[in-house]
């Protein structure tokens, strides 16, 4: 018996484990690289523990990109299971290889498996954006598979998603955003000494600061500010939070004030965004316009 449509995403999603473990989800892990050593996120350590570490190690960590070789791996494994179709969402294309290796094995498959050209379909889609603001709409397609939705409806439903999601978030040092590239060494100094605080996009799977405030008391305005003037009413939105409970509770409850609607869920960032980002930050994902 043919069986439908496998999904498969990365840990940059930020996926939680139980809509892993629910709708079948296969995840590929972003190995970290700490002092030289390769580490499994969520397997050799939790996200608070990687909170931790990141305080601690004199060297910003870094993570390496899903190969070409686990990909096609992946394809066959999928495909020999009797799966119809494969959809694989990636990390933001602008920010890692991996993309370009889903699509490069895929290529390869078919080469080798002309026969499943037309029975085994497999699309790669680019999420132009990271954590739970993919995680979210992977979560979802998802249930739209378990609802019965073909293939091509899901894949609209994604497109779409990626097409219009946006993220603002702030860091509340600019320790990590300096060391990242995001910030100028110079105006990152500058900033530290002003208590400047950059809200920084992700649109359209490009990055850009969006403007600075003055001390930690004004993030949380700035970016619900973002937020209500870019949201489409009554969509859904998500927090996400690094080692800040306390700030990303706070950024759910006036958000929820504002908009009426609480938020779908707030979501602890994993290594990808916070060794970027930092632990200590806080963010909200929102559906703006379309942008294509």
């Amino acid at each position: 018996m043919m069986l439908s449509t496998k999904l498969l995403t990365d840990s940059g999603s930020d996926i939680s484990q139980s809509a892993v473990e629910e709708y079948g989800i296969d995840v590929f892990k972003f190995p970290v690289i700490i002092g030289g050593k390769e580490y499994e996120s969520g397997v050799d350590f939790t996200n608070q523990e990687f909170y931790e570490i990141l305080m601690k190690e004199p060297k910003i960590p870094t993570h390496a990109q899903i190969t070409m070789i686990q990909f096609s791996e992946k394809f066959e494994e999928v495909w020999q299971a009797g799966y119809e179709n494969l959809i694989y969402v990636s990390i933001n294309k602008n920010g890692s290889a991996t993309y370009s290796n889903a699509v490069q094995a895929r290529e390869e498959f078919y080469e080798n498996h002309p026969e499943a050209r037309d029975s085994f379909g497999i699309y790669v889609v680019d999420s132009k954006t990271y954590s739970i603001a993919y995680g979210y709409a992977v979560t979802e397609a998802a249930k739209k598979l378990r609802r019965g939705a073909g293939v091509t409806e899901v894949v609209a439903y994604l497109e779409d998603w990626f097409d219009s999601n946006e993220i603002y978030f702030a860091p509340y040092t600019l320790e990590f955003v300096k060391k990242s590239g995001r910030v100028s060494c110079a105006a990152a100094f500058v900033g530290e000494l002003l208590g400047l605080r950059p809200i920084i996009s992700f649109i359209d799977g490009e990055v850009s600061i969006q403007s600075k405030v003055r001390g930690d008391k004004a993030i949380i305005p700035a970016l619900l500010k973002y937020a209500k003037e870019r949201m489409i009413p009554k969509t859904p939105y998500i927090i996400i939070r690094g080692s800040l409970e306390e700030e990303a509770q706070k950024l759910a409850k006036e958000a929820e004030k504002l908009f009426g609607y609480p938020p779908e869920e707030i979501c602890e960032a994993g290594p990808v965004i916070a060794i970027n980002a930092g632990p200590k930050l806080t963010a909200i994902v929102i559906k703006g316009q379309k942008k294509h």
